[in-house]
């Protein structure tokens, strides 16, 4: 596996394979690596000839009061899992590399609308950090395609949304959420959880599944049934940051008339944040 912090090395290192003709695969991580990241990988391997992962903790998408400083850095680990997976290349800028100017003087792609919402909301600015440093990395990267973790489903339509404005000719794929034995979706962040929300986090995803089974009985009460989840996660002391039923494409509430629905959920145990949604289609 080659190994890259400066942006000039990794180019020469894509433009030797451009000359090849292979085909370029880019993961975009912020490290700490788990099974969902490592399936991100095995995916990119199967479709690409060239697999790059970047490693990159980047603070233009941390807000103020956010982890940023507390976030799992584990190089070591992270290197010794790529390896284990054959990666070919990782890149693994500092702050400076990608943001020589510093963050006040970067300019910034934002995605309006699908980046407004949700996660937004609750993150402001934070999908333009995303976006920002995605393109950066898809204009250092030169990938022909780029795989994106389906449990950050917003984010993922985001990039969607931002590849196809920019005219970015990078195929996004979208690869699907990595759950432990209990249902909760695996994330760098899980590490933050004591014991006993370790026990209470899985909630989120039965009450996912179990909106899910409702609307799929016919329950068309998209609002109704959003408030009773929260309801439900209320009652296990478990603080709702948000439960919306949504058009799996636009993110707006959703409609009678919308044959594919996302449901999305986010959470606060304690100071730790958690992400999660099951998209369906209603007949």
């Amino acid at each position: 596996m080659q190994a890259y912090k400066q942006i000039a090395d990794l180019r020469q290192a894509v433009h030797i394979q451009k000359q090849h003709k292979s085909t370029i695969g880019l993961v975009p991580t912020m490290g700490n690596l788990h099974e969902g990241h490592l399936a991100l990988v095995q995916e990119a391997k199967q479709h690409c000839d060239f697999v790059i992962c970047s490693l990159f903790v980047n603070p233009l998408q941390f807000g103020a009061n956010e982890d940023l400083n507390a976030y799992p850095r584990t190089l070591d680990a992270d290197i010794a899992k790529l390896k284990g997976c054959e990666v070919d290349c990782l890149f693994h800028p500092t702050a400076q590399e990608i943001y020589p100017h510093g963050i006040k003087s970067q300019t910034i792609v934002s995605v309006p609308d699908l980046g407004m919402e949700h996660c937004g909301k609750s993150r402001p600015g934070h999908f333009d950090g995303v976006t920002t440093v995605v393109s950066k990395l898809f204009n250092i990267c030169l990938p022909d395609q780029a795989f994106f973790g389906l449990k950050d489903y917003q984010q993922y339509l985001v990039i969607c949304a931002m590849v196809r404005d920019l005219h970015f000719p990078i195929k996004i794929t979208g690869v699907e959420t990595h759950r432990e034995s209990s249902g909760l979706a695996m994330s760098s962040r899980n590490n933050y959880l004591s014991d006993e929300q370790r026990q209470q986090a899985p909630l989120l995803y039965q009450t996912l599944v179990n909106t899910a089974n409702q609307l799929k009985a016919g329950n068309r009460n998209f609002r109704t049934l959003e408030q009773s989840a929260k309801q439900t996660l209320t009652d296990a002391t478990i603080k709702p940051d948000y439960f919306s039923i949504c058009s799996a494409t636009t993110l707006q509430p959703a409609k009678q008339t919308d044959p594919e629905i996302v449901i999305l959920g986010a959470i606060l145990l304690g100071k730790t944040r958690l992400i999660d949604n099951i998209r369906i289609r209603l007949s």
